[in-house]
């Protein structure tokens, strides 16, 4: 393999570009040259080209390596390395063959494939995968494009950062005539266009359908006590129970409502909900509606006692293989805390 690294005026847009190595493939000058074989030899062809060392990792940015297994009816079964024209035809190098409990990385040209054997092949993650659908009888092991989607550009770190530091700063000024909506979206586009990301499908499999579609179902409960009336007469109850003792009892019940509320629904729907009963009480009694809007803030995002309660929640509930259970014992005793 040969990695070429184009690294313009600002360090922020390098870019990583690998390439199989052919017979053909012309080296220039910072190229970096990946062999395999004896690590004596490959020290020693090290000197005789006058090739400086890296402390660059071998990383499967765009070329990744994947095994294949030869059935019987693969056309490449009886024919050498060479006859096959594996890599004039799949573009993609062999670099061992293990057949039963040996491992062969020596005289490979010169082998003759069998069925059964299973060929370590490097090549670029989409020839890979298209592999199993143009050549009969040879089966690719795993999910090439899968395993593409999980490999982090890590070069592409800084830019990602700046981008996001942009998008932050861009919501927080007032100045800057640009909708937070708008913010997130040109963020998210820039990613995909700058390389962070590596397509736009690939942006769409890192969104959780689920929470959104969560999320997304919770808020008409919320329009939906605001149109008959349940969230007034809950106001009232609030202002009539809690406002004639103090404004900070109905600051506490407006917070504990909140709370009780967002362990069952969203923090995104609760907010929502809770918003203008928050209003409505503090304009019953005559009292600044800013401290109960912030309760409602504080409320709905500090619920630890329900995975539905907040995306993050939810998020980790699966990968970590949590219970409903789990949050009650942990998150109850800090949301009573709290």
């Amino acid at each position: 393999e040969v990695r070429r690294i184009k690294q313009p005026r600002s360090p922020l847009m390098k870019e990583v570009e690998q390439r199989l190595a052919g017979p053909d493939t012309k080296l220039t000058e910072g190229d970096i040259v990946y062999v395999s074989g004896d690590p004596i030899q490959a020290t020693k062809f090290a000197a005789d080209m006058k090739l400086g060392n890296t402390s660059e990792e071998l990383a499967f940015y765009d070329i990744g390596i994947a095994e294949v297994v030869l059935m019987h009816n693969s056309r490449l079964c009886g024919k050498t390395l060479k006859e096959t024209g594996l890599r004039r035809l799949y573009n993609v190098n062999a670099l061992g063959v293990r057949r039963g409990e040996n491992y062969i990385t020596e005289g490979l040209a010169d082998m003759t494939f069998r069925q059964g054997d299973i060929i370590l092949i490097q090549g670029k993650w989409k020839n890979i995968s298209r592999i199993a659908d143009v050549a009969d009888g040879i089966v690719v092991m795993g999910q090439p494009l899968e395993e593409a989607s999980r490999v982090t550009l890590d070069y592409k770190a800084p830019l990602a950062a700046a981008i996001m530091l942009l998008m932050i700063l861009t919501m927080v000024f007032d100045f800057i005539p640009v909708a937070p909506v708008t913010a997130v979206m040109v963020a998210g586009l820039l990613m995909v266009i700058t390389g962070c990301i590596r397509s736009v499908e690939a942006a769409y499999k890192t969104i959780n359908w689920e929470s959104i579609v969560l999320i997304a179902a919770m808020l008409p409960m919320s329009v939906a006590l605001e149109k008959t009336g349940a969230s007034a007469m809950v106001a009232n109850l609030l202002a009539d129970n809690l406002g004639q003792a103090s404004p900070y009892a109905l600051l506490a019940g407006v917070y504990f409502t909140t709370s009780l509320l967002t362990m069952f629904i969203s923090n995104t729907a609760t907010a929502v909900l809770m918003s203008p009963i928050a209003l409505t009480s503090a304009a019953a009694i005559g009292v600044s509606p800013y401290p109960m809007l912030f309760a409602v803030t504080l409320g709905a995002s500090m619920c630890f006692a329900s995975p539905f309660s907040t995306p993050p929640n939810a998020l980790v509930m699966q990968a970590g293989g949590y219970s409903f259970m789990d949050y009650i014992k942990v998150g109850l005793p800090l949301q009573i805390i709290m």
